[in-house]
């Protein structure tokens, strides 16, 4: 009789709410017979409870000798629940003191949670209180809670010593666990009909009262945006580096304004990749860093400096103004045209400036050279031969007697006249008596030879007339032979004596 009257107490306090376990999946820590579809945890959730024996089919039979037996059912989101019902397996048969399986079902706990651990949930009930004789065989908990996971608990740990009646081991012998509540999230009252609060995410399922806030919101009913910089599950999530320190969207953290210089991605929250810096990250570190692409991911700074020939924050300006090299704090050869020198080899691709050469036109043009590419030469009549100017081609000691100018290529006109003054003439009379003297020693030597030569003649003639017609045939050939040998040696010796006079030479 009482168990009929728990029967239609729990069947009146079910109208006005719908079953959510109804046929949703469930799970128990250790099934008697495993794999025998009779025990299995689903017997609990499938809306039979006509037969409350361990072999009907209908009730789930935790395993014998265990210290913890625990069953779950998931609702499969997170509903507004309103109470819970649990059908104990009697075997049918009278429930109370005289039925041995009472025992079992003392001591149970049953939560409401998120997440399959319990202890993460919400304690609905802890049986301390009932006995064999006051445990009903049908109990109703009452749970105005929200959650995914209804579970039911039960211990029997060693070294911990329980009231009387209680049984040695843990089971969980659920024939039917029955979960009243909302459908639908978000809504409350007696037919789940009135929705909950704009910004409530969950409400009381009889009040309406807030029991948990939309992200984004929080407040008693959850009228309140999340404090600045924060977002999101209650109000817990911290929001990134937004544009100019403006706050992130309250309900997903999201910069609408975009990302401060440094971070990227639609909360603001990443560091920028390597080689990369500045607002959304779009801007890229110089090459010209000493370590390339590698900057403060905030104002694109290099880190260690810049490489040599670039200066500025962002080692993005060449060296100018004639300098080159690290830092920039070298200074230019003379480059031609007084151009800029490599940035950073200082090296003038254009050629130098007159009186210099080198790769770097830091060399003067080397000794008696001058001018552009050094090729001209200096002037042979400086004071110290070749010795000139570098660029101008001057001579550094004065010029030589009888030249002048800046280079000592002028012939000195005036000094050279006075000299002439005072020297031609002694020249020329010099010259004269000598080329007389020639002269007169070759008319001299002319006419011995001639005199010698006809005083020869006569000899031969006279011997003539002495020899035989033969002989004098054979010696005036003879004679003839010598005749002409003399005359071409007497003409040979006149030259000899006859040399090319000084005169000859001057001019």
């Amino acid at each position: 009789m009482l168990q009929t009257c728990l029967i239609l107490l729990a069947l009146r306090l079910s109208t006005a709410y719908e079953n959510i376990a109804f046929n949703k999946p469930a799970w128990q820590g250790s099934q008697y017979n495993s794999g025998n579809d009779i025990f299995d945890a689903s017997n609990a959730v499938d809306g039979l409870k006509s037969n409350l024996s361990a072999w009907g089919g209908q009730c789930v039979q935790s395993n014998v000798n265990q210290q913890t037996a625990t069953w779950r059912v998931d609702l499969e989101d997170i509903l507004s629940i309103h109470h819970i019902s649990i059908y104990y397996r009697t075997e049918n048969a009278v429930w109370g003191s005289t039925n041995g399986l009472s025992g079992r079902f003392l001591g149970f706990s049953l939560y409401v949670s998120n997440a399959t651990d319990r202890t993460n949930g919400k304690l609905c009930l802890h049986d301390t209180d009932y006995t064999r004789d006051t445990i009903p065989a049908v109990l109703n908990v009452t749970c105005p809670v929200h959650g995914q996971y209804v579970i039911y608990y039960n211990e029997r740990l060693q070294g911990v010593t329980y009231p009387t009646g209680y049984s040695d081991y843990a089971f969980n012998e659920l024939c039917e666990v029955e979960v009243y509540g909302c459908p639908v999230p978000g809504y409350y009252g007696s037919d789940c009909s009135t929705p909950c609060y704009d910004t409530c995410r969950y409400c009381h399922i009889e009040t309406g009262a807030c029991q948990g806030c939309k992200p984004g919101y929080q407040g008693h009913q959850c009228e309140l945006p999340c404090s600045p910089h924060y977002y999101g599950e209650v109000c817990n999530e911290t929001c990134g580096n937004c544009s100019d320190g403006i706050t992130c969207n309250n309900i997903d953290g999201t910069c609408s304004s975009g990302c401060d210089v440094g971070v990227y991605g639609d909360k603001c929250k990443t560091s920028c990749p390597v080689g990369f810096y500045g607002t959304n990250c779009l801007e890229r570190c110089s090459r010209n860093c000493v370590v390339p692409e590698r900057c403060n991911k905030t104002s694109g700074e290099c880190e260690g400096g810049c490489q040599p020939g670039w200066i500025g924050i962002l080692c993005d300006t060449k060296c100018v103004d004639n300098q080159y090299g690290q830092d920039c704090n070298q200074t230019c050869g003379k480059c031609r045209e007084a151009k800029q020198c490599h940035h950073v080899s200082g090296s003038c691709n254009d050629g130098c400036e007159p009186g210099y050469q080198g790769n770097k036109c830091d060399e003067v043009c080397e000794f008696g050279h001058f001018g552009a590419s050094c090729k001209e030469e200096c002037s042979v009549f400086c004071g110290k031969s070749r010795d000139c100017h570098h660029v101008t081609g001057y001579c550094r000691s004065g010029c030589k007697t009888g030249w002048r100018g800046n280079d000592c290529l002028e012939v000195d006109t005036q000094q050279q006249g006075t000299e002439c003054d005072r020297n031609c003439e002694t020249r020329f009379y010099g010259v004269l008596c000598a080329f007389c003297v020639i002269v007169v020693l070759n008319g001299v030597y002319g006419l011995y030879k001639i005199m010698k030569w006809k005083k020869k003649k006569r000899s031969d003639k006279n011997k003539k007339y002495r020899a035989s017609d033969s002989t004098i045939s054979t010696k005036d050939t003879v004679l003839q032979v010598r005749k002409d040998e003399n005359v071409n040696s007497a003409y040979q010796e006149l030259g000899e004596l006859s040399p090319s006079s000084t005169y000859d030479t001057i001019r």
